[in-house]
């Protein structure tokens, strides 16, 4: 019998596009240098036993780069082979949260460059980076998660003689609470935690709760109540409604943990709030595959992730001039010697340029690198307006529905996640 092995051999990474704010608002990317090969790329590594992959994506980002991440959205996967092996990568879009300023250099990393979208696409070494920054380039940058929840595994409705609200999680069930823990942190490390009132919804939360420092809001309108209550599934929509607004309007990262009955109607009040039809948006967040995950139950610890635009108050220029935070040209830096500097920024290449804005800005000039005391090479104010140029009209809000909408937020995306996902 033939034994196809491909997927064993498979190596298995993750990484992620992480970004800041450049000087205008545009978003700049974290690429790292290695010594070692001499390359330039985005931070990547390899998945440990047991790791889920956006855990992977974080950790290897702040190991080789020293960047803290809030996960955003899924982006495409890279394969290729190494040493004879099947490799692939997994990416997601990152918004940088903070900086070790102490990581690099390291045994892998000797530098870091910050660079506008566009640039950091002619300064990467290898072409299988190119598509996921295009990918990354084509929507917004900046989202904020809601995620929806089903409770880790409880004790089984047999084994339990007492009311169900009380009944716990079992032993697998509390290991798996564990886990989303590191999990769930990887996409706000500080979010509003929404509960049912059932003690297995609690529990699900619970290591989170104590990992981040936010209390869990246990909220009645999120619990199964069964026939013999008197209340139905259909009493509980409008109070899901408000949740759902409210935790949309808040703008800050939220988690509604509830149960395999009503997450369907919880994603159902989403969509509801946020204007979207699955079944007819085939050009939005919602692709074939991603219809025929979002309409499958979520497993016990089981997650959509919905990734959320916020509505700006002004347009991001005028917020990038208001802003009073220093650039990164003002920050103290240590002038190494000339051959430690990597050259000018190379301009975005002719494909980058017709996808995303045409030949604008194809005679401004480059700019050149500043390396700072952990090895981090900077653009200048100069990159970051010719990658706002690049970028193009497609980067514009389009004037019309979108400027006048009256909800607070866009669905960029939908991602579902399982504790079980190879």
């Amino acid at each position: 019998m033939p034994n196809n092995k491909t997927e064993s051999r498979l190596i298995k990474a993750a990484g992620a596009v992480a970004w800041r704010p450049g000087p205008d608002g545009e978003p700049e990317i974290l690429l790292v240098h290695r010594k070692r090969y001499d390359d330039w790329s985005l931070p990547k590594g390899k998945v440990e036993p047991g790791e889920p992959l956006p855990v992977t994506a974080a950790r290897e980002v702040l190991e080789e780069g020293g960047a803290r991440l809030a996960l955003g959205r899924r982006l495409i996967s890279v394969r290729y082979n190494v040493g004879g092996r099947p490799k692939r990568v997994h990416y997601w879009a990152a918004q940088v949260t903070s900086m070790d300023d102490h990581a690099v250099p390291n045994s892998e990393v000797d530098l870091i460059a910050w660079l506008p979208a566009p640039h950091a696409v002619g300064r990467v070494s290898y072409a299988h980076d190119h598509g996921v920054l295009a990918d990354f380039a084509r929507l917004p940058a900046r989202t904020v998660p809601l995620i929806l929840l089903r409770h880790a595994k409880a004790v089984g409705k047999s084994d339990w003689k007492r009311g169900d609200a009380s009944r716990p999680l079992d032993d697998s069930g509390h290991a798996d609470a564990k886990s989303l823990a590191d999990l769930l942190a990887c996409f706000g490390p500080s979010p509003r935690l929404i509960s049912s009132t059932a003690v297995r919804c609690v529990e699900t939360l619970r290591p989170f709760a104590e990992l981040s420092g936010a209390q869990v809001r246990a909220e009645p309108s999120l619990y199964i109540h069964h026939q013999s209550s008197g209340t139905s599934r259909a009493d509980s929509i409008p109070f899901m409604t408000a949740l759902i607004r409210e935790a949309i309007e808040s703008g800050e990262p939220t988690v509604l943990c509830a149960h395999r009955e009503n997450i369907p109607d919880l994603q159902a009040t989403a969509l509801a709030a946020l204007g979207v039809d699955p079944a007819a948006d085939d050009d939005g967040p919602f692709s074939r595959e991603t219809r025929k995950e979002w309409d499958t139950p979520l497993h016990t610890g089981g997650f959509w992730v919905l990734n959320l635009e916020p509505a700006p108050s002004q347009p991001a220029a005028a917020r990038a001039r208001s802003a009073d935070a220093p650039s990164a040209e003002s920050s103290p830096a240590t002038r190494p010697s000339a051959d430690q500097i990597p050259a000018a920024v190379p301009p975005a290449p002719a494909w980058w340029r017709r996808l995303f804005g045409g030949d604008r800005g194809r005679n401004r000039p480059a700019a050149a690198g500043e390396v700072s005391e952990v090895g981090e090479v900077s653009g200048t104010a100069d990159a970051a307006e010719a990658a706002a140029d690049a970028a193009g009209a497609s980067a514009e809000p389009d004037s019309g529905p979108r400027d006048a909408r009256l909800l607070p937020a866009v669905l960029i995306s939908a991602d579902r996640y399982d504790l079980s996902e190879p």
